[in-house]
């Protein structure tokens, strides 16, 4: 203490004043270390990056160091620095919050959605983190309003034509070092996998990219009489002759490519004998996507609208931003014309990827999620609904409307994390040849013997077309490589954007072998049964392989999203669709009273996730016994009671996601004899929906 009282704090505090800019500079450094560790969760992963690409670290230390500045426009400098490394050390907690329980990392798209915040917090945090949260937050307030009143001021004389152009300069240095770093390649400005990104260029960086950069960018030369060039270098349109519309499935398979193709793999037999059987037997080849290891829905936009994510902003999910508040052309919209019925899959949740807010904004009349589907308790060990299930559904989609139908079905089973132990019990495929055995060898055979049931739901799904009525023609491909590090070295097609497809048919198309991207999919199968509407797919059809082909699809597919739609005459012709949740509507019928408290329900096409809701709460006693009846317990309903069939989220929100019409409740006049039951659906089960709710990605992880 005495130590301490000798001190001249004076003279300290002058001192640290003349060198502020090396202080404040180090401190970024110390704190951007602890947002990394935080990110990475581990102290050592931080440390082994910061000295494996020391660039990296110090251009982010720089990003940080750079909002800091702001400082010197204040007399409380200490206060405004304390804020600006609160605020970019609450953004790295949030990250590492969000990482623990997905795959994605946080992005400038869940910043612009933090108002939203509040509602999903329980999605991560327990009760208790809560209120823990709660309690840090108000008490670091309270620090910052002591700070203001007792906290040390800067009393010298504020220069501020001096300040204000170190400010500005340092922004023009930090500018200057962007552009450097990029040009070195030091960082990159295309993000095939964002959460390997986020690895290897650093939180803060990516965090602004994904902030800032989004959308196209307008290209040189906009005008009307460009985009009447490009639409006009397509040649003469021809007009759309079916002799006969066939059915047109799209079926994207999880992270489903040939395992084959790992230089270092040694299997115990091939994974995928039906899809390479298929291969050999219809048209096929490399199939080209945007992302690595996740971003299922970038596949899943290219695949439907025809459009390349190339040029949108890094690692952006056009899912999370122009497609909120836009619609956009796609093969739902055009085949609509033609009189075709639209209809989206997916065995997960309704929300992930907001696809329950997207697809509409793409054109599609339904879209069955899990929440719709009859039986989701087959899933693997890590949670997720196995795909066998999506053969009925296409064939419901089928069967739903007189004229023909084009299903986009995106499957799941094959989706990560993938375990780091041994979790199959008597795996079929054994796996060996990777280096680390906990995290590579169990992973990929977890990894493989998924595919192979996916490889034999490819089998079941076309031995049922096969004999279905109609014509079909199926497309199927892997959305991405799995998330297991694979490096370009590792693959023997000497390419990570890369998976496979087969274009099947019951149709006698001719077998027609190329490589394609998943943009210009819809585009060739289009061609292929005579079909050549659209803007977007017309241009693929006349002008791939062509002079300036990748430059003039940039300007219009700005032209159709964020210009001024000179290529439509000026208006977007397309218009959010009316889509229903299901295909087969949800309907109730009678309720029953079997005993006090416990009624029977009948109707049509409940699911596990059907609960009974009385006067808009929901029963939470409902059990669901089968696709036409369920049983509620814990409720006494009443003469004039308003009751109706809702579809429960699997997400953790629980919300409602559609309703069936409702029926007003009348008292019996005696009590009716129940139908039997199973005894033990006369008691709740732990779990009311009747389903675990899988783990989420990503993002891709994506997914």
């Amino acid at each position: 203490m005495k130590i301490l009282k000798k001190i001249n704090w004076q003279k300290v505090s002058a001192f640290c004043n003349r060198i502020s800019l090396l202080l404040q500079a180090l401190g970024c450094c110390m704190l951007y270390f602890v947002i990394e560790a935080i990110s990475r969760h581990s102290l050592a992963d931080a440390w082994v990056y910061m000295i494996s690409r020391p660039w990296v670290f110090l251009y982010n230390a720089f990003l940080i160091f750079t909002t800091s500045m702001i400082a010197y426009l204040f007399r409380r400098r200490t206060l405004v620095r304390l804020i600006v490394g609160a605020f970019w050390l609450i953004l790295g907690i949030i990250n590492g919050v969000l990482l623990a329980n997905r795959v994605t990392p946080f992005t400038g798209p869940d910043l612009k959605l933090l108002s939203d915040a509040a509602k999903i917090m329980n999605k991560y945090l327990s009760p208790t983190m809560l209120v823990f949260v709660v309690i840090l937050l108000v008490l670091l307030l309270l620090f910052f309003v002591w700070l203001w009143v007792k906290g040390p001021k800067f009393r010298g004389k504020i220069h501020w034509v001096v300040n204000l152009s170190l400010v500005i300069g340092t922004v023009l240095l930090f500018s200057g070092a962007t552009k450097v770093v990029l040009e070195k390649r030091i960082l990159s400005n295309y993000f095939g996998n964002i959460a390997f990104a986020y690895q290897d260029y650093g939180y803060p960086y990516c965090l602004a990219v994904t902030l800032f950069d989004t959308g196209i960018s307008e290209p040189n030369g906009y005008s009307e009489n460009l985009i009447d060039n490009i639409v006009k270098s397509e040649g003469d349109t021809k007009d759309s002759l079916l002799e006969k519309q066939p059915n047109i499935i799209f079926l994207q398979l999880e992270s489903f490519f040939d395992p084959e193709l790992v230089n270092f793999l040694n299997i115990s037999e091939d994974p995928i004998p039906n899809f390479r059987q298929l291969m050999r037997d219809y048209s096929s080849g490399y199939f080209r996507v945007p992302a690595v290891g996740a971003g299922t829905a970038n596949t899943e936009f290219e695949s439907i609208t025809g459009m390349s994510l190339r040029y949108f902003g890094p690692g952006e999910y056009p899912y999370k931003t122009i497609l909120k508040d836009t619609t956009c052309e796609s093969a739902p919209y055009v085949l609509k014309n033609l009189g075709y019925a639209t209809h989206a899959i997916h065995n997960n949740e309704a929300n992930f990827y907001s696809r329950k807010s997207v697809f509409p904004m793409l054109g599609f009349d339904s879209f069955t999620s899990e929440e719709y589907m009859p039986d989701i308790s087959d899933t693997t060990e890590t949670g997720w609904v196995k795909d066998h299930i999506l053969t009925d559904e296409i064939v419901k989609c089928l069967g739903s409307s007189e004229g023909p139908d084009y299903v986009y079905t995106v499957s799941v089973q094959g989706h990560g994390d993938y375990p780091t132990e041994p979790i199959l019990e008597n795996p079929e495929i054994t796996v060996t040849g990777a280096d680390d055995k906990e995290k590579n060898n169990y992973s990929w055979e977890y990894y493989v013997n998924e595919i192979h049931e996916m490889d034999q739901f490819v089998k079941n799904l076309t031995d049922t077309l096969a004999n279905y009525p109609e014509p079909v023609i199926l497309v199927m491909y892997g959305d991405h490589l799995p998330t297991m590090g694979l490096e370009i070295k590792d693959v023997k097609n000497r390419y990570l954007f890369q998976t496979q497809y087969v274009m099947w048919d019951n149709m006698g198309l001719e077998k027609k072998d190329k490589n394609l991207s998943a943009y210009q999919m819809a585009a060739e199968v289009f061609n292929r049964i005579g079909i050549h509407d659209g803007t977007i797919f017309r241009y693929h059809q006349a002008r791939r392989n062509t002079k300036n082909y990748q430059v003039d699809l940039e300007a219009l597919q700005y032209d159709l999203l964020y210009g001024k739609k000179y290529a439509y005459g000026g208006e977007n012709p397309y218009t959010k669709s009316d889509m229903t949740l299901g295909v087969l509507p949800v309907t109730i019928g009678e309720v029953s009273k079997i005993a006090d408290g416990t009624y029977s329900v009948t109707g049509e096409n409940f699911t596990a996730s059907s609960k009974l809701e009385v006067n808009e709460e929901l029963a939470e006693g409902t059990i669901f016994i089968s696709n036409t009846q369920l049983l509620v317990k814990d409720v006494e309903l009443k003469e004039g009671d308003k009751i109706d069939v809702a579809q429960q989220s699997n997400s953790s929100t629980k919300k409602v996601l559609s309703r069936s019409a409702a029926i007003i409740f009348k008292e019996p006049l005696a009590i009716p004899t129940p139908s039997p039951l199973p005894q033990d659906t006369l008691t709740p089960s732990a779990n009311p929906e009747g389903t675990d709710t899988p783990p989420e990605q990503p993002a891709d992880t994506n997914p």
